[in-house]
């Protein structure tokens, strides 16, 4: 019999049902004759240098990719050197923009431009602290979390305190804005309002009434454009915080119980440093929600494949959960690149390893509960259908499997070799594998160096007649 894997079961100690998605490991939807979709390997992050200082974001400008590490303003060309531009003060996560000559970072409550060649702060005392900021129809937008503050068309780096707009439908905090299809939203913490560039000698934007969303965002970079929609972690009034995509007024939730479970388990405070970013690949449309101890990741087109929502987790952790070190991943020469919040390594994504900046990793997935009918069954053989064979490594790495019949204890790990490199035929399978008496949870571990993918897992059963 074929067991489903693309997500698994466990329970908790509130007698709760709770979902298991896979760690590490990417499930795509598709149809191979074997399954209709399979586990592979999370993205390796291969490592190409060092900056001065941790990660706090990037993007690519004219054919190049910038990045904040530390308290500096870099560029890091096509083979991984960096160069020091100049100095943006210290703060947290940055926000990035352009317009057609120049490149604009909020850091610390601060806007600087670079132009390609200085970097300039803006000292207007009218700009107030720049929380977060857009380029639109050839304003820079701020905001300073009470009013949107544009600069002149004529100088960027002067403010007419004349020309502020502000988001009043709800007395909440702007915390954010984002610019889609030419539209400006501004989330504010349990609404999100729209505006539309109308002209006029003062604040050159109004409201559009009509496409105000009832839900708000949680923190200045916990939002981010999606495709044609906004996606943010966040809620509204007198609602927990849960994930949500949101265009032309309305906002539809896409996390599950699970991932509000996950969600719950941090503070405000620490959500509202939540990093929400985008990347589509291929056939993938990920949202990658940065936790402080692991990274959730939402899949849509997968999502629109099965019918249901389809998450997975990443971590580079070995054991448990720690945070997931890549963040501010951004699409220039011809790559997906990242670097590391902590250490500020830097570097691209590769799917050929699955180690993160040299260091192994974990992977791991489960299955749904394998029942029959209460009557009990004796398993005799567990196969999984890899592709292997991919690991360019000279020790011969192992997997291993464990059961519940619970669902929070587990039984001890079965290890057995996942095939060195060349070993395409290899099947890894488990014998005499013990009996259920009611029902049973299998979970699949390894780490980075079994880099393989897994197409299906079948279980030979014989049931216990009673």
């Amino acid at each position: 019999m074929q067991v489903p894997i693309l997500s698994g079961i466990y329970a908790d100690n509130k007698a709760q049902v709770r979902t298991s998605y896979p760690v590490n490991m990417i499930p795509v939807p598709v149809r191979s004759g074997i399954s209709n979709g399979y586990l592979r390997p999370g993205y390796g992050l291969v490592q190409q240098g060092v900056g001065p200082g941790a990660d706090r974001g990037g993007i690519e400008w004219r054919g190049v990719m910038y990045r904040v590490m530390g308290t500096k303003l870099v560029s890091v060309n096509a083979v991984g050197i960096a160069s020091v531009l100049g100095d943006v003060g210290p703060g947290a996560w940055c926000s990035f923009d352009y317009s057609f000559d120049r490149l604009s970072i909020s850091s610390g409550g601060r806007l600087y431009y670079w132009n390609g060649s200085t970097l300039t702060q803006v000292t207007d005392a009218d700009l107030g602290p720049s929380i977060d900021h857009v380029w639109v129809d050839g304003y820079f937008m701020s905001t300073d979390g009470t009013s949107l503050v544009v600069t002149e068309l004529t100088d960027p780096t002067q403010v007419n305190p004349l020309k502020y707009g502000s988001s009043e439908v709800d007395p909440d905090p702007i915390v954010c804005v984002l610019k889609l299809r030419g539209e400006i939203y501004a989330g504010n913490r349990h609404t999100i309002e729209v505006f539309s560039n109308v002209g006029g000698d003062f604040f050159p934007f109004s409201r559009v009434d009509g496409a105000q969303v009832q839900r708000g965002v949680i923190g200045t970079h916990a939002a981010c454009v999606f495709g044609d929609v906004i996606a943010f972690v966040g809620s509204g009034r007198n609602e927990p915080p849960a994930v949500h995509i949101a265009g032309s007024g309305s906002s539809e939730k896409i996390s599950t119980d699970e991932i509000d479970k996950i969600l719950a388990t941090y503070t405000e405070d620490q959500l509202s440093q939540v990093v929400v970013e985008s990347k589509m690949t291929g056939s993938h449309a990920h949202l990658y929600i940065h936790l402080p101890d692991r990274c959730v990741v939402y899949d849509l087109n997968g999502s629109k494949a099965t019918g249901e929502h389809v998450w997975f987790t990443l971590t580079s952790a070995t054991q448990g959960f720690e945070q997931y070190r890549a963040k501010g991943h951004v699409w220039c020469y011809d790559r997906w690149n990242a670097a590391d919040p902590v250490a500020g390594k830097y570097g691209y994504l590769s799917d050929e390893v699955s180690s993160h900046w040299g260091d192994h990793v974990r992977w791991e997935f489960g299955t749904a509960i394998v029942y029959n009918e209460g009557k009990g069954a004796i398993i005799n053989e567990l196969e999984l259908v890899p592709l292997s064979g991919q690991v360019a490594m000279t020790d011969n790495p192992t997997i291993c499997t464990s059961y519940s019949a619970d669902g929070e204890l587990w039984s001890t790990q079965r290890w057995i070799s996942a095939g060195k490199q060349g070993e395409r035929a290899k099947r890894l399978t488990w014998f005499q594998c013990g009996m259920m008496r009611n029902w049973r949870i299998q979970r699949f571990e390894g780490d980075s160096r079994a880099h393989v993918s897994v197409l299906r897992l079948n279980m030979a059963v014989d049931p216990l007649v009673y």
